[in-house]
């Protein structure tokens, strides 16, 4: 017999990173057993998270207009006899929290990123109206002790957290002050809910931390790797975002040694000049990171090197610029993500002398851009001819159409029969853009 239809509508609107999807899904997950059920109708919904991401100031802003439309659903909801709770949720709701509750009435709960597990408890209490209207100063461990390791994964990927917050204080971000101090979970209960989710088809776990590589249980980030690798089903692993300063030799020596870490690394320097990374706190230079790429490339030849910029940062000038533009033609980057920089408040670099026009950090981006599209553009072309095995994850648009992944993390679709999703296939690659690829599948698996 079906389960009946859950009897409260729960709408999440997830800004910003990885860490951001994960905490949506456990919020998700913590609001089931109160006969919560998702829907992606936010007019239509008892109660509304928006779950922020304070690392840029638009975004920032962006949340806040969101309020305004989410306000004027609540009033109308109101009128119509009904009821609608909002709540903020994630490092905007860490950072400013009285200044949501001053800028936007409307909200009734505002939830740091590790309180969320909090958020019945505060829900029920708002129905009563009495309490605390804010919950954002947690420990880590509290929140991950009181959630179970049994999720609902929605498909054959999944997030995992195994590290949360940042100790090297770049001047640029506000990760230390909303998520805190660096903090590992214990490798058993991050094996636990690996193994969990293994069990439930989940064929590909992807390690989050804002320092993934940062993780310090026993033997590090490498010796969890390996420990996930012996899970039965697991087939890929993969982390995301590492720090150049915490990419050590037995992490390195990973890629190279288990099969099932995949061949991507996303590794941010932020900028090719050491005047602006000393001025970025960044604690390492140029030269040491190539170094590290080459040291990397050594163990596993064929990785694929994502990276993340910031340009336009304070004091950047033209050969700034020119020395970031040098580092990613020596690097040749698979894929990137590239920023203007953003003033964040009470970040030092806020205070900074030299901040740089806009007409500046734009003119700047756009080359940026184009010369990092030309590198992902090529590195897509060189697997025309290949042989990938693709996960394949979902149907795609067109009928027949199945939508993967490959190794190097890129979209692939192919023709391919519904049974094969949940299957990691041999597909032979015969066309490249951007931003994806296309094949047809070995004779022998079709």
């Amino acid at each position: 017999m079906s389960e009946p239809a859950p009897k409260k509508r729960l709408y999440i609107k997830t800004y910003g990173c990885q860490m951001n999807v994960y905490d949506s899904e456990r919020m998700a997950d913590v609001l089931a057993p109160l006969g919560y059920g998702m829907t992606d109708d936010a007019a239509g919904a008892d109660l509304v998270v928006l779950n922020t991401c304070h690392i840029r100031e638009r975004a920032t802003e962006k949340v806040y207009s969101e309020l305004g439309k989410i306000r004027e659903l609540k009033e109308a909801r109101a009128e119509a006899g009904g009821r609608m709770t909002i709540a903020v949720a994630g490092c905007v709701a860490q950072a400013e929290g009285a200044e949501i509750m001053r800028r936007q009435p409307a909200v009734d709960l505002v939830v740091g990123p590790q309180a969320y597990h909090q958020i019945p408890e505060l829900i029920a209490r708002s129905h009563r109206a009495r309490g605390e209207r804010l919950a954002a100063d947690f420990a880590p461990d509290e929140k991950f002790d009181a959630l179970t390791p049994e999720r609902r994964p929605t498909g054959v990927t999944a997030f995992l957290t195994v590290q949360e917050g940042c100790d090297k204080f770049c001047s640029f971000c506000v990760v230390p002050y909303t998520r805190g101090a660096e903090w590992s979970r214990p490798a058993g209960d991050i094996e636990a809910e690996a193994r969990s989710l293994a069990e439930k088809g989940v064929r590909e776990v992807t390690l989050l931390g804002q320092n993934v590589n940062a993780y310090d249980g026993v033997g590090g980030l490498a010796a969890l790797v390996r420990r996930l690798a012996k899970i039965p089903g697991l087939d890929r692993i993969r982390y995301t975002t590492s720090h150049p300063r915490d990419m050590d030799a037995a992490l390195i020596a990973a890629h190279a040694e288990v099969a099932e870490l995949m061949p991507y690394l996303q590794l941010p320097v932020q900028s090719g000049s050491d005047r602006i990374l000393k001025a970025m706190n960044r604690a390492h230079t140029a030269q040491s990171y190539l170094r590290l790429i080459e040291r990397v490339r050594a163990a596993r030849p064929d990785i694929a090197i994502s990276g993340d910029f910031i340009v336009g940062f304070p004091g950047e000038r033209d050969a700034d610029f020119e020395a970031t533009m040098q580092l990613v033609r020596e690097v040749g980057y698979a894929s990137a993500f590239s920023f203007k920089y953003s003033r964040r408040p009470g970040t030092p670099a806020a205070a900074m002398p030299g901040q740089v026009a806009e007409a500046v950090k734009g003119e700047r981006l756009q080359r940026l851009q184009t010369l990092l599209d030309d590198q992902q553009r090529a590195f897509n072309a060189r697997q025309v001819g290949r042989t990938l095995d693709v996960l394949f994850e979902r149907v795609g648009r067109n009928p027949g159409q199945l939508i993967g992944r490959s190794p190097y993390l890129q979209g692939v679709h192919a023709n391919a029969p519904d049974r094969l999703i949940g299957q990691i296939v041999p597909v032979r690659i015969d066309g490249a853009a951007k931003n994806s690829l296309a094949g047809m599948l070995e004779l022998e698996t079709a």
